[in-house]
């Protein structure tokens, strides 16, 4: 399937929860954003997944569309807001309405986001660019049309557990921007509870891959594995697949009464 075409229409959960809904996810062509998508279609939505690599977002249209859902590939820059608003467009054109808005999309720059007094411009820049400038665009975007719609909707955040504790100190651009993001949930929450806007914020911990693996320094995914998982109480990092099922409880009517809730699945590490 070619990056922007649509899965055909299936039985992926018909009677599912998310039956009739539409959710668009940025992020969607990896990691949290691509297992969300899955989850989502199986619960019944029509998804639409935006992200920078048009083949890994038409590979998720392509899982979606042989489970019997329907998916739409959106290649979009989130740092860019008009390329943001064209992609909702084009979502509400191929599936006519907007329920679910899912804010994922992130960067993380290993070994150009150091310790603040290291810390260049422009990885300052690029991280906000994507993570809450991107955010901001997608939920803008997103606002603004289920605003028009009239019928509500739920918007979810994914942060991270670096908003709340100074778990990665050498990643200060990285943690200010997840930051950033439980406080731009929390104001939205309250703004918009009365247009039956709903808004939350999901805080995963240590994931079996963190945004832009492949730029981890010195000794990479295993290395990070052995230092992480000895200060995880269920030892061991978690897998996407497990951060997808509370966005789409919080993307459900099951969650009718939570908004600006912020929503820590880290395996215990928080708690310790």
């Amino acid at each position: 399937m070619r990056g922007g075409e649509v899965a055909p229409a299936g039985a992926a959960g018909p009677g599912g929860r998310q039956a009739g809904r539409v959710a668009l996810i940025t992020g969607g062509g990896s990691g949290v954003g691509a297992a969300t998508a899955r989850r989502l279609a199986a619960e019944g939505a029509a998804v639409a997944v935006l992200g920078r690599t048009a083949g890994t977002l038409a590979a998720v249209a392509a899982a979606v569309a042989a489970a019997g859902g329907r998916a739409l590939a959106v290649p979009c820059d989130v740092a860019d807001g008009a390329q943001v608003d064209a992609a909702f467009e084009r979502t509400l054109e191929t599936f006519g309405r907007l329920d679910v808005v899912v804010a994922n999309a992130a960067v993380q720059l290993h070994g150009r986001d150091r310790p603040v007094h290291e810390l260049p411009d422009e990885a300052w820049d690029a991280t906000h660019g994507v993570n809450l400038r991107g955010a901001f665009f997608t939920c803008r975007a997103g606002l603004r049309r289920l605003l028009a719609q009239g019928t509500g909707g739920a918007v979810v955040i994914v942060s991270s557990v670096t908003a709340l504790a100074g778990v990665a100190p050498q990643n200060p651009a990285y943690t200010a921007t997840k930051g950033g993001l439980v406080s731009l949930g929390r104001a939205m929450a309250v703004q918009y509870a009365p247009d039956g806007i709903r808004v939350n914020v999901v805080v995963p911990g240590a994931l079996e891959a963190p945004p832009d693996v492949e730029l981890l320094g010195a000794g990479g995914p295993a290395a990070r594995q052995a230092r992480l998982e000895p200060q995880i109480p269920l030892g061991r990092l978690g897998r996407f697949e497990e951060i997808a099922p509370l966005i789409a409880f919080l993307a459900s009517d099951d969650a009718s009464y939570c908004t600006g809730g912020v929503y820590v699945v880290d395996g215990g590490l928080l708690a310790r």
